[in-house]
Parts: structure tokens; sequence; C-alpha cells
């Protein structure tokens, strides 16, 4: 074999190992066909229904549709599985959009990444995972992005707290975990957290232990200021806390037969000073604070494959809910992180603009209908009052009608009377 055709075979491996790959690309863009795709849990009875829908508003409806949680204060377990792979040597991309129209008060917003050897069927808040990630939102105090790894059996939280968004529009989460054990978080294309998996999670123990044979001399004086041994109290210093009230006089009427001897109340002095206390000057013994002397740690062992995960196969939904209404929409899982954010740009960057268009006219429409309704149930108040008004001028001049025919039977009464006292008088 020539020197040009090995130069040919080593470039050809290197343009094989660069080559980007999609493990996955979930984008629900053939109807109700993610039926088969997506296998819903069957460890309880009683798990929440996920639907296709764009939501209430949108930046395209065929394009934003996604899988929606339907059913209030519901579990939800529902995964998808895609072919095996591991994540050595190369990077791993985890990205999806998530849109909490409801106005999420508490319920997740993220997704697992299984090995491939979940059952889906019996998929459940218990089973193990790979990486948990994504918004989880409860109530005021919790509003942050989960990034949790299983390694070695145990899941691990991140020491750092990332805020998540907590509006009703969709966005993009975004997690690459790179072969140099760094990772970055980025939400709708933006970097918003970065470092080392060792330095921000808990995988290993500490590099470096206090050294349990070290002790702080019993002569270090960490102290750094001391009392000044030349200050001395002056010799007024002592007053009492209160005294008898000067201006206070016995009351004239005090019997002291009666009332026992008077005595003055008493009132703070204002010439108390209070406890006296040396004034303190710098320690000229002062070492510094005694630091414990560090060794390293015997149970250390660095392991340059924290990220890498041997079998990768299933993405899932496994959640709880308070309120429903959250739509999940563009998974993506790639060992290129350019890709993701091509990806993200031409999924959720064009329709995100459109989204906000929609939300916005609903919400001047909304407006305006509410203050149509203000004012028309104000017409209807004041004619209702009108009307009240109208009744009871009505009614007075009834009750003025009622007041004139009484006083003219009244008045017929009293002339029938006189004729009668006439008619007898006259008889007699």
């Amino acid at each position: 074999m020539t020197a040009l055709s090995l130069l040919l075979l080593a470039v050809s491996a290197a343009s094989v190992l660069a080559e980007s790959a999609v493990y996955l690309r979930e984008e629900f863009e053939d109807g109700d066909a993610w039926k088969s795709r997506w296998v819903e849990s069957k460890h309880k009875s009683d798990y929440g229904e996920l639907v296709l829908s764009a939501g209430k508003f949108y930046g395209d409806a065929e394009k934003d549709k996604g899988l929606q949680t339907s059913q209030d204060a519901r579990f939800y377990a529902s995964s998808y599985r895609f072919d095996d792979f591991s994540n050595q040597g190369e990077p791993l991309v985890l990205q999806l959009t998530v849109k909490h129209e409801q106005s999420i008060d508490c319920g997740g917003g993220y997704i697992k990444l299984f090995p491939s050897g979940l059952n889906q069927e019996d998929m459940h808040g218990d089973s193990v995972y790979n990486i948990m990630f994504g918004p989880d939102i409860c109530g005021p105090g919790t509003k942050k992005v989960h990034v949790i790894f299983n390694y070695q059996g145990k899941n691990h939280l991140i020491n750092k707290d990332i805020r998540c968004k907590d509006d009703e529009y969709t966005h993009l989460y975004t997690l690459i975990v790179n072969p140099d054990n760094t990772y970055e978080v980025k939400i709708d294309n933006k970097k918003v957290e970065s470092g080392n998996l060792e330095d921000d999670w808990d995988f290993l123990p500490p590099k470096k232990v206090k050294d349990p044979e070290a002790k702080k001399p019993e002569d270090w004086d960490d102290r750094e200021q001391v009392a000044d041994p030349d200050d001395n109290k002056p010799e007024d210093w002592d007053q009492p806390e209160n005294i008898p009230d000067p201006d206070a006089k016995k009351p004239d009427d005090w019997d002291e037969e009666m009332d026992g001897e008077w005595e003055p109340p008493m009132v703070a002095n204002p010439e108390y000073k209070g406890e006296w206390k040396p004034s303190e000057i710098n320690n000229p013994a002062y070492k510094g604070k005694w630091t414990h002397p560090e060794i390293d740690n015997p149970e250390y062992t660095a392991d340059p494959e924290i990220y890498k995960y041997d079998s990768v196969g299933v993405i899932g939904l496994d959640l709880w809910q308070v309120k429903s209404g959250t739509i999940f929409d563009n998974f993506l899982i790639t060992n290129d992180p350019t890709l993701a954010e091509e990806v993200g740009n031409d999924t959720w960057g064009k329709t995100k603009d459109a989204e906000k268009k929609m939300k916005e006219s609903q919400e001047e429409e909304e407006r305006m209908k509410r203050e149509e309704d203000d004012k028309q149930r104000g017409e209807e108040a004041k004619e209702e009052e009108e009307e009240e008004e109208e009744k009871e001028e009505e009614g007075d001049e009834e009750e003025e009608d009622e007041e004139e025919e009484e006083g003219e039977e009244q008045e017929e009464e009293e002339e029938d009377d006189e004729g009668t006292d006439s008619k007898l008088k006259d008889e007699l």
C-alpha cells in the first residue's frame, strides 16, 4: 500500500469519526403516527393522557405541534425507543422545546434519557436513567433547570442553580456533555451555564482531605484584637441604672398610716453607662487564622470517563403536573453541538416570533372584550337604575293619587255627616 493510499485512508477514517450522527429527532410531523413510536407505561393505571397539539397560540399550526399534558394533577409516563448507542469519545447533545402555556404553578418539564434495557411498559419514577434534563417549576421558590447524571448507580444533582424560563412561551433547552468531562447548558441557543463535571457534581470524593494527624498548636493565638492592659475603668463609671425621680412629689392626699411610706417612682439614670469594658488593641501575639493542613485523599481516584454511558436507547417523559397544558416538542439527540444549534434555529427559531405575536394579539382581543363587557355591564346597570327610578316615581304618583282620592272621599263623608246632622236638628 502506497503512502498516498495510507493518507487517503487516514483522511477517510477521520471524516467518518467526525461525521455528525443524529440518534433521535422527533418533531411530530406525521400526525397520529407518533402513537406507534411512543409507549405509555402500564406501571400505574391512572397516568395522564398526552395529546398532540400546538396549543392555544403558536407560530405555525403544524410545526408547533407536540405532546401536551391534558389532565390536571396527574403523573405522565411515556417513552420512545431508538437505536442503542454509546457516547464514548464524542459529545452527547440532548435538546427539546418546552412550552408552559398554562402558566404552570407546579410541575416538571424535563425528560429522561434511559439505557436501552428499560422496560417501557413498566417505566416509573424509580426506573434507572442516565440523564434527567429540563425545567422544573413549583411555586415561587423552585424555578430551575435540572441536570442530573446517574454515576455508578447513584443520581447526582448539579451543585449550581440554573434558573429556567417561567413564562408561557416556547423555549429551547440544550445540554451538551463533552468527552473531556466538560458540559454546557443553553436556553434559547444561549449559554447559561458551563463548567467541569467533576467540579460541579459530587461524583467523586474530594481530592484533598484534612490531615487527621494535624492539630492546632496550644500556643496558637488567633485573636486579632485583645483587651488593652493599660486601659482602666474611670472612678465615676459605676452608676445605678435607675434612680428615684427627682421631680416626683408626694401627693397632698397621701396618708402614710393608710398608704404606707411614700417613695418616689424610679426613672432611668442619665449617668448610667452600662458595663465597663476595656478598649481593644491589635493583638501583638496574633498569628492569623489557623488552617487545617490537607493531604491527598487516599479514597480519590480520577475518572476521565465520567461523561460516558455505554448504553443510550430510550427517551422518556416521566413527570408530575398539578396544572396540565405543557407542550414538549423538537426532541433531538446528536453528537454535534453545531447541528443542534442549527436545528434549534430552524424549528424554535423560525416560529417563536410568530407565536409571541399571536399570543399578544389574543391578549389584546381579550382586553378589548373585557372592556366591552365592562361597558355593557355598566350600561345595563345604568338602565336598571333608571328603571328603578321610574318605578319609584310611578309609585310616588300612585301614592299621591291615592292620597287625593282618600281626601275627596273623606270630604264627601264629612259633607254627608253634616247633612245628617242638619236633618236630625230639623226633626228635633
